[in-house]
């Protein structure tokens, strides 16, 4: 019986997910295909697009392979003039995921931002911010027009504080205020803009690096052991599945969302049955304070910390 409701969630909505080869892309996208969407996916290889819609269709769904990369402006055009054409005008989702600074992060990994090409910036936020902008612009138009629709941002906590790199924070940074400030354009015309903060992943190129032991992981036991407990690419799926489905959602625009919260909010487990790190805990946030890290042995998990705390921690002001 849950499989039936589930299955039918998105019944009839049209889906676009940008960067959905391999990672969470593609795991947000057989978890809307599970709930009944026809879902577009876009990526630079046809070989892993097809790859990637060839478990959608196994599992039931329906999604059409589109080669398109998100750092030119015409094809991302051409993907949306398509989805017009196909669909008779008709968007009901935006997931903004495309990211093409992964390796180019891993590779550099705690190396200062003058030791590093300065070209690192392009490969991290052409895609990944420059890129969304232009999908949210074609997509809105439709959305816009129909009355109604949601674009969410892939994004994270490096938009709140220092991760990986100088190009990668200030990147996450300017994907939230971008579904922010959105969002205040957009709320009149029945249009939800969110931003999306899953928690570690365990995507294909993570796990890769973890199981050789050594490498840019390697060098850093506390990042790799945050990482052993991360999330499945799937999980930000499952979350934007059940936001669709939430009837306070106009609420939440222009918001950044946890996975954590999300999962807190609506009961949720991960894919493979586990609970999800719920970054927000008291528990886990001593646990990453040196010295005093032993006492969250004694902390109860169910103590949560407000976001105005996290956002005071970004010291910003």
């Amino acid at each position: 019986m849950l499989v039936l409701y589930y299955t039918m969630a998105l019944s009839g909505w049209i889906c676009v997910v940008t960067g959905a080869s391999r990672g969470i892309g593609r795991g947000i996208a057989l978890q809307l295909s599970e709930a009944g969407a026809t879902v577009y996916i876009t990526g630079r290889q046809d070989k892993t697009l097809k790859q990637t819609a060839a478990e959608v269709t196994e599992r039931g769904g329906r999604c059409l392979p589109v080669v398109c990369d998100s750092s030119k402006e015409d094809e991302i055009k051409e993907l949306f003039d398509r989805v017009q054409r196909e669909q008779n005008g008709r968007l009901d989702l935006l997931v903004n995921n495309a990211y093409a600074g992964v390796q180019v992060i891993m590779d550099n990994l705690n190396k200062k931002f003058w030791e590093v090409d300065p070209d690192i910036w392009d490969t991290i936020n052409n895609t990944g911010l420059r890129g969304h902008y232009f999908c949210s612009v074609y997509a809105a138009r439709m959305m816009v027009a129909q009355g109604k629709g949601l674009i969410v941002f892939i994004s994270s906590m490096g938009g709140l504080r220092y991760l990986f790199n100088v190009p990668y924070g200030v990147g996450k940074a300017a994907c939230d205020r971008m579904a922010a400030d959105m969002a205040i354009e957009l709320k009149k015309k029945g249009v939800v803009s969110v931003s999306l903060w899953p928690g570690a992943v365990q995507t294909e190129l993570i796990n890769q690096y973890m199981s050789h032991g050594e490498g840019p992981l390697g060098i850093d036991p506390k990042l790799k052991e945050v990482f052993s407990k991360g999330e499945t690419t799937e999980f930000s799926g499952r979350c934007i599945v059940e936001l669709t489905k939430d009837k306070s959602l106009m609420s939440m625009t222009g918001q950044v969302l946890m996975t954590c919260d999300l999962a807190y909010r609506y009961g949720l487990k991960d894919v493979d049955g586990r609970s999800v790190v719920d970054y927000t805990s008291l528990k886990f946030l001593i646990s990453q304070i040196p010295y005093v890290s032993w006492l969250s042995v004694f902390t109860p998990s169910f103590i949560r910390v407000p976001r105005s705390i996290l956002s005071l921690g970004s010291g910003k002001f």
